[in-house]
């Protein structure tokens, strides 16, 4: 590859833009010198469920396998190219072709022939996978391996660091509220069940709003802070085991312009303004009490003019506290928490969020299941 296209394509990635438009240049440079490279896809990994997420990608299908995720353990081929922690090249993807396995028919069914993987890895921990895909067999070969391999890694490592980025801020948020632990009925189980809650509504969405898969994995990582401006609150009125009185409650509405005052502090501090998305961060604390029909705070919104993933957060977080145990109530169960959430439906909550979490009941209740309360919360 010539001198000038590498500096092309490395120029593209210390580009200040989402992580979409960086691949797709870089899509596009390698194709000037390698036409065969039909497709470049990233997918991530969640540790805690064993999920690879679809995140970002490039594509002469550009909507093959958007929102999808599947077990880690369920794909024995690249259970085994994790195991060694070396790239896997197939030449022919037809040795595939008996899978009952979706990802690998719908690639099949595309005309793609041959596949690059490259497993993504930062201190030993595993972050996901980069798939290069041709719809041409056998042509991987190892004069085109020299110049993918460079690409293939800096693609990784943006996307680790971008990963990382997001990931240290949800951490330094989850060490203040542990610092002031104790103070809410927040468990962490509360917090891992209505973050994937979110991530479920969000990916049921994502055709009607064109939600990128980025985006779905912004929003399940930002979920979990939506209420950090707790923090700020005095523990008579947090704490309080009764009805708050209009002043009481006037003081317990502000904690989510405090939210976004802290998040908006250490986004600088950390230097992490040019995380992508960060605007859904900051719509996440500051609106997610705002109500459908405009009864909410701290603005008052009402209807679509709420942010969408403060809708989504709304309806996430209310049908999780409905169906877990609070000081002052049993847990009701899923079926008696979407009856009061079709009847808030369009009144209070967003009825295509309430619509887009009914229809995912059986991710739901998986979720529920794995992240029980327990005496440790």
């Amino acid at each position: 590859m010539r001198d000038d296209v590498k500096f092309e394509l490395f120029g593209q990635l210390d580009k200040n833009v989402p992580l979409s438009e960086k691949l797709n240049a870089i899509h596009a440079s390698l194709r000037s010198r390698f036409e065969f490279v039909h497709r470049i896809s990233v997918v991530v990994y969640d540790a805690e469920t064993d999920m690879l997420s679809t995140y970002v990608s490039s594509s002469d299908h550009p909507e093959l396998l958007k929102t999808y995720q599947y077990k880690l353990a369920e794909a024995t081929s690249l259970v085994n190219i994790l195991q060694t922690g070396k790239p896997r090249i197939t030449d022919d993807l037809s040795v595939f072709s008996r899978s009952e396995k979706y990802h690998t028919k719908r690639l099949l069914e595309a005309g793609y022939r041959s596949s690059y993987t490259i497993p993504m890895f930062y201190k030993d921990e595993f972050y996901g996978f980069v798939f290069i895909n041709s719809h041409e067999t056998a042509c991987f070969t190892p004069e085109v391996l020299a110049h993918l391999d460079p690409i293939a890694s800096v693609i990784a490592l943006n996307v680790i660091l971008e990963i990382r980025a997001m990931s240290t801020l949800k951490a330094t948020m989850k060490t203040a509220r542990h610092i002031t632990s104790h103070r809410d009925c927040e468990t962490g189980a509360h917090l891992e069940r209505m973050s994937r809650y979110a991530r479920l509504i969000a990916r049921s969405l994502a055709s009607e709003y064109r939600l990128s898969d980025a985006y779905i994995e912004q929003l399940f990582l930002f979920a979990p802070l939506h209420d950090i401006g707790k923090i700020a609150i005095p523990d008579r009125i947090l704490l309080k085991p009764g009805a708050l009185t209009e002043a009481e409650y006037a003081v317990m509405k502000t904690h989510t312009t405090k939210g976004l005052d802290m998040i908006d502090f250490m986004l600088k501090a950390f230097g992490y303004k040019d995380i992508p998305n960060i605007a859904v961060l900051r719509n996440i604390v500051n609106y997610h009490h705002e109500l459908f029909d405009g009864s909410g705070y701290p603005a008052g919104l009402a209807g679509e003019a709420i942010p969408l993933e403060a809708r989504i957060i709304a309806t996430a977080d209310i049908f999780d506290a409905l169906t877990s145990v609070r000081p002052y109530k049993a847990a009701w169960s899923s079926e008696e928490a979407f009856e009061e959430l079709h009847r808030l439906a369009g009144k209070k909550l967003d009825s295509k969020c309430v619509a887009a979490l009914d229809s995912s009941r059986t991710g739901l209740e998986a979720i529920k299941a794995q992240f029980r309360e327990s005496v440790y919360g």
